[in-house]
């Protein structure tokens, strides 16, 4: 999430001026797809064992979007060469790829996962135009959709209320707040009375931040900082409060390559992504978010991957698998945690 801040503020004001044939589209775009799908509707509540994953729609090619996007970030030279210290099994793709997204959602909704929560900068990004092919692509594989509202520079609270308004207009029901800390709890809290219809998440381990603003619920997405030990006590203070819990798990965290962050979560053959299952499930929260589908730049991903030697990574050694077997362990076991989860909570 953090590794892309550059490349987005320098293209801010070009993606600005498609706001408004955005706004036509997202509207229409998601209408129709929640029209005939599962998901619209603002009073959707929470089933018992529901899984959200974060999706990132920012990547892109010079056949398709006139230039690499993301890929070539920290002086990287795709497709041979990209910001990520994995190779996606599907190579270097774009986000606008309609054939690639709806194969994506697929493999989101085949591992159980009910709800895509789809990374959106703001009016006028990049990843809000392309809110309506991945809305339609979720829809059309039985996913609901949420967004996550990322901390572009220009965000404020009340400056949301508008976007917030046309997300739930268009079938939207539910908000992620990424670093929602960052402005006032009674900003929030003015802002969640404007949009009853929809229930916004604050990303904090502190229930008690997240009632303060008037949030419905509370996130950790940080799989680096996290490891699933804290759960079991966050989800029981959020109850006490009435707060809906929904605690993140991922894979691991790597950004070296991306970003040049050398603080790492190392992966462990599995062992990582397992333990904050564990967690998660302790915590019995209400849902349980993954960090993430394909956040590359960070290593977060379970999004199937390619093992091509150095200086890339692979996931060899997953559960015991190598070879092809390998390149979908992630995605695989997700599907038997999210079993597990539903299990548990009587789903």
């Amino acid at each position: 999430m953090r590794a892309a801040t550059v490349w987005r503020d320098v293209h801010r004001r070009l993606r600005a001026l498609a706001a408004v044939t955005v706004w036509v589209a997202l509207g229409a775009g998601i209408a129709q797809a929640g029209s005939a799908g599962p998901g619209s509707g603002a009073s959707r509540a929470v089933g018992p064992g529901e899984v959200a994953i974060f999706y990132y729609p920012w990547y892109g090619t010079p056949v398709r979007d006139g230039d690499w996007q993301h890929w070539q970030q920290n002086g990287h030279a795709p497709p041979a060469e990209i910001a990520s210290n994995w190779f996606p099994l599907r190579g270097p793709y774009s986000s606008s790829d309609g054939a690639v997204v709806r194969a994506q959602m697929r493999e989101i909704a085949a591992t159980g996962v009910q709800e895509v929560i789809v990374s959106w900068w703001g009016e006028g990004s990049t990843e809000a135009a392309r809110l309506p092919l991945v809305s339609s692509a979720a829809r059309a594989a039985g996913l609901h959709v949420a967004i996550h509202v990322e901390p572009f520079p220009e965000r404020t609270p009340a400056g949301l209320l508008p976007s917030l308004r046309a997300l739930a207009a268009a079938g939207i029901t539910d908000v992620y707040i990424y670093d929602s800390p960052s402005s006032p709890d009674a900003e929030w809290r003015a802002l969640n009375a404007q949009v009853p219809q929809l229930r916004l998440f604050a990303n904090t381990n502190l229930p008690g931040k997240a009632r303060a603003g008037g949030f419905a619920g509370l996130y950790t997405y940080d799989v680096r900082i996290y490891d699933g030990s804290s759960f079991p006590r966050m989800c029981a203070s959020a109850r006490k409060l009435g707060l809906l819990c929904a605690p993140s798990v991922g894979p691991g965290f790597d950004a070296r390559r991306a970003t040049g962050e050398p603080r790492v979560q190392a992966r462990a053959n599995g062992a990582t992504y397992d333990r904050m299952w564990r967690g998660a499930i302790r915590a019995a929260g209400d849902v349980v978010t993954i960090t993430s589908y394909n956040e590359w730049h960070e290593g977060t991903q379970i999004e199937p991957a390619a093992a091509v030697g150095p200086p890339y990574l692979s996931y060899d050694g997953a559960y015991g698998l190598t070879g092809r077997p390998a390149q979908r362990a992630y995605l695989d076991r997700t599907a038997t945690w999210v079993a597990r989860y539903r299990a548990s909570r009587g789903g």
